[in-house]
Parts: structure tokens; C-alpha cells; sequence
């Protein structure tokens, strides 16, 4: 199939599964430096304090969070400028560039300096490219899918992000099984870092071959044309020609990213820290509720399709706005594992609302050509603030004594996308992914009709 034919349904499946897979890869890789950074951070700094050690691998992962907006800004205009296709090759290049940087770089032992300095330039790597990830994604997921089926589709971006996660968990279970901490620390946490690597040259191969959306092409064309030579582009543009798609878009990821981070990755420590449920059994009790989740995406995507999305996220804010502080509290004083899992479930089932529609509710909002900019920063800005910040502050009034503040905290920020959604119209009934010359089902429809 060539780059400029117009994707068939048969093809518009293959290419998502290709944007999926990058994403998969992408997230696996962030949450490899998460989850193996007690085993490697011996190896890329002085030896001393084992807990100063986690500080500075944290503070490194840290840079690389907080990279996220610069690379929602930068991948997000060139994803506009020179093509989603592009800008998804060059994004998992990035993630795949910085995992093989960590996995061969020697220890601080054998080069010195030079040991941690590589480390920080992989994720200053690895932080651009997450950030402008989503943006691109969400943007090409959108465009890509036929009318009708773009909530169900473009569901697919959260179910790559939770099986990147589960990957890393798995993996992790895996190599322990098999290798002792000696064994670990020395040598067998370079092993994900390779698999990562290998796996992102794999999906760059497979992102070079994916069809461009037909949004790109046509507002590439026109680009071309005289009119066009006056009209505002890039982050000037976003902001004094869509403003109020900008505040919206912030409102809606505000409540869904701390949600999302609150009953994902803090709930299985709040369950060990507070519940007091053994950390093994946590592990599995999140890793089971996240495959739930998983599953949950394209349903609830597609649900949106028949009923709209602003349903949707009532459903998701309103929910949650009712439940999440009785719902932690009780999560904290359960000891059953069942209890915990059923609840953690039913949490998750509500932020469903939101990640299953996070990429298209806000690349409905956008133009062509800021869409994966209007997308890719908006959301990385919240996600590495409000979302970065989300155990921080958990944690913090823990220790202050006023756990419960936290609960009020989250249920506060859910309430922000709650109005966001009541301030705006049905986005996929203003779309403007319909403003599109001819969609590709109805040119192969015309096309079929002409050739009988």
C-alpha cells in the first residue's frame, strides 16, 4: 500500500494498531525507569547512602516528567507542520534512543561523571518524546478512524498506555523470578532497557509505513495556496484563535489525570501504606484492576459514539465527584484483598469515563493544523503538574495527618472537568474533524458507484 492511498477500513486498523504500538512501546520504556530504578541506581552514581542514590535516580526521572510540556510544544508543531506520521517516527526514535543510551552506558565506577550525565540526556530523550506523544497520537487516532466510530478507535491510546505499564510490570516479575538482587543490580536490569530499544527500532520501521491522515494532506495542501499564506500557525494561533478550547481542554485533563494517577499507580501504595495489605498482594490486586481497565477503554469509547461525549464525562466527573472520598476512606480500613480489588475496579470503571476519551474529546476541539499542538501541550502541561504532583501531595498530607484532605483534594480537581464539560457544547456534533472535503469511506463508496 502506498503512502498516498487512501486507507481502506482493513487499513485504517492496521494503521492504529501501528500507532498503538509505539505508544505501547513508549510507555513500557517510562515505566521501565520507574519500576527498575531501585535495582540501577547503584550503577549510576557514587556509592554511599542507598536511599541517596533513589534521590538522585528519582530526581533524574523527574527531569524527564517534567521535559514533557517542551516536548507536547516542539513534536506538537512539528506533528502540525510536517505530518503525524512523522511525528510519531521521530517520537518513539527519541524513547528508543534514550533506553538504549541507559541499557549501555557504563557505571559510574568505570566512567565516573560521564555515568549520570548520559543517564540525564536518555530522559531529557525520553521525557521529550512522551510528551509529545500523546498530542501526536491522539491527533492521528482521530483522524484516522471513519465517522462514527472515532470515540471507539481513538479509545485504543489508553489501552496502549495501560499494556505499556503492564508490560514493565510483567517483565519485572519475570526477571526476578529468574535472577537474584545480586544478579540484578549487577547486570539484569539493563535487560528491559535492551527490550525497549529493540522494540522502539521495531515500531519505527512500522510508523514509517503507516498511511498519513487525510486531514494532514488536505490541510498540507492548502497550505500551499495563497490564502493560506496569511493565516496564523503554531502556539500564536492556539492561543488568541481558540482560547476557550485551550480552558477547556485544561479543565478536562485536570480531574482525569489526577484520577487517573490517584486510582493507578498511588492506590497500590496506599493500599500497603495505609490499608496495610502486603506489598505482593497489592501488585497483584492493581495489576489485575488494570487489566480491567484495559478492557474497558473501547467499550466506553464506542458508548460515546451512540450517546455523546459529554454524557460520558458527566458520568465520569459527577461519579467520582460522589464516590471518591467515601471510596478511599473505605479502601483504607479494608484488609480483604477482594474488597480492594472490587473497589479499585469501581473506581477505575468511572475514570473510564474520562481516558477512554481523552485523545478524542480534545482533538474534536482543535483545527487541523493545531490539533496535535492544541492536544499534545495542553495535556502534557496538566500531566506534569497536576499529574506529576498527584503521590507528592498524597503523601505529603499523610504524613501531616490529614490523609482525608487528600481524598477532598482530588474530588476538587474532578469538579474542575465536571464544569468544563457543562460549559461546552457536544464536541462530536461541533467537530472539527468533519471539516474535511470528502472522508475516505464516502470517497470509496463514490469511487465503487462509478466503477459499476
Amino acid at each position: 500500500m502506498s503512502h498516498n492511498a487512501t486507507p481502506t477500513r482493513r487499513g485504517v486498523t492496521a494503521n492504529i494498531m501501528r500507532g498503538c504500538l509505539g505508544n505501547l512501546v513508549e510507555w513500557y520504556d517510562w515505566f521501565v525507569y520507574a519500576s527498575f530504578s531501585i535495582y540501577f541506581a547503584a550503577a549510576f552514581f557514587p556509592k554511599g547512602d542507598q536511599t541517596a542514590q533513589l534521590l538522585s535516580a528519582a530526581l533524574v526521572f523527574a527531569v524527564g516528567f517534567f521535559m514533557r510540556p517542551l516536548g507536547g510544544w516542539l513534536l506538537g508543531l512539528y506533528g502540525d507542520h510536517f505530518g503525524r506520521r512523522s511525528a510519531l517516527t521521530l517520537s518513539v526514535t527519541l524513547m528508543s534512543a534514550g533506553s538504549l543510551t541507559i541499557a549501555v552506558t557504563p557505571s559510574y565506577e568505570s566512567i565516573g561523571l560521564m555515568a549520570p550525565i548520559l543517564l540525564v540526556v536518555a530522559r531529557l530523550a525520553q521525557g521529550l518524546s512522551v510528551g509529545g506523544e500523546f498530542g501526536s497520537s491522539a491527533s492521528y487516532l482521530s483522524e484516522i478512524a471513519p465517522s462514527g466510530r472515532r470515540g471507539f478507535y481513538s479509545s485504543f491510546n489508553y489501552v496502549s498506555i495501560t499494556l505499556g505499564q503492564l508490560s514493565a510490570l510483567a517483565l519485572m516479575i519475570a526477571l526476578q523470578s529468574v535472577l537474584d538482587d545480586q544478579q540484578m543490580a549487577a547486570w539484569g536490569w539493563r535487560i528491559p532497557f535492551a527490550v525497549g530499544a529493540v522494540a522502539g527500532l521495531v515500531v519505527m520501521y512500522l510508523r514509517r509505513t503507516m498511511e498519513e491522515s487525510e486531514h494532514y494532506k488536505q490541510d498540507k495542501a492548502r497550505r500551499a495556496t495563497p490564502e493560506a499564506s496569511k493565516e496564523r500557525r503554531g502556539l500564536l494561533a492556539l492561543i488568541t484563535e481558540y482560547p476557550l478550547q485551550v480552558i477547556a481542554v485544561l479543565g478536562f485533563t485536570v480531574g482525569g489525570t489526577v484520577a487517573f494517577y490517584t486510582f493507578t499507580t498511588y492506590l497500590q501504595k496506599y493500599l500497603v501504606n495505609t490499608a496495610g495489605i502486603p506489598k505482593p498482594t497489592a501488585a497483584i490486586i492493581n495489576f489485575c484492576a488494570l487489566l480491567v481497565f484495559m478492557v474497558l477503554q473501547p467499550l466506553v469509547g464506542a458508548l460515546s459514539d451512540r450517546i455523546g461525549r459529554r454524557p460520558v464525562m458527566f458520568g465520569f466527573s459527577i461519579g467520582l465527584m460522589v464516590l471518591t472520598v467515601p471510596l478511599m476512606t473505605v479502601l483504607g480500613h479494608t484488609s480483604s484483598p477482594i474488597v480492594a480489588f472490587l473497589l479499585m475496579v469501581l473506581g477505575l470503571t468511572f475514570v473510564s469515563g474520562y481516558s477512554a476519551l481523552s485523545s478524542i474529546i480534545k482533538a474534536e476541539m482543535f483545527p487541523t493544523k493545531v490539533r496535535a499542538l492544541g492536544v499534545g501541550l495542553c495535556h502534557a502541561l496538566i500531566t506534569a503538574t497536576f499529574g506529576g504532583m498527584t503521590e507528592s501531595i498524597a503523601l505529603t498530607l499523610k504524613k501531616a495527618g490529614v490523609e482525608g484532605a487528600f481524598f477532598w483534594y482530588v474530588t476538587g480537581c474532578i469538579a474542575l472537568t465536571f464544569i468544563a464539560t457543562l460549559l461546552v457544547r457536544e464536541p462530536s456534533k461541533q467537530s472539527h474533524l468533519d471539516d474535511i472535503d470528502s472522508v475516505p469511506e464516502e470517497r470509496e463508496l463514490t469511487q465503487a458507484q462509478s466503477e459499476k
